[in-house]
């Protein structure tokens, strides 16, 4: 989908089987540059340990990228949200909920640049 709609990535080998930081996936635009964690999540929540979104952000920032994890959801497609948006939950655990990445994250079309949603405050 990056490939196609925003511009060349790739899959970095080796994402989370080396002791190494490295995200799941790279892509740029040219402009821009990500770095994505992606999970397919079940039901409408998710939890992250520190040192896996700490290990992203760290990549991230020393290749010159931003840090996202992408999401799906089943039945609802993609959800992106910045690193630095994911809530902590209880002890060193980070939550990404359904819930929630519909209050802050970006769908897919978004994420890529096609379009900017504006969002109410409540």
């Amino acid at each position: 989908m990056l490939w196609e709609d925003f511009g060349p990535c790739v899959r970095v080998a080796g994402s989370g089987s080396t002791p190494k930081p490295a995200p799941d996936l790279l892509a740029s635009d040219g402009d821009r540059t990500v770095a994505v964690e992606c999970k397919a999540i079940k039901g409408e929540k998710r939890y992250f340990d520190y040192s896996e979104l700490m290990q992203l952000k760290l990549f991230a920032d020393n290749f010159g990228a931003e840090p996202w994890v992408g999401v799906r959801f089943d039945n609802l497609g993609w959800w992106f949200v910045k690193v630095d948006k994911i809530r902590k939950s209880k002890g060193q655990s980070f939550l990404v909920s359904l819930s929630r990445v519909k209050k802050e994250g970006l769908k897919f079309e978004e994420f890529i640049g096609k379009y900017r949603q504006k969002r109410l405050v409540k």
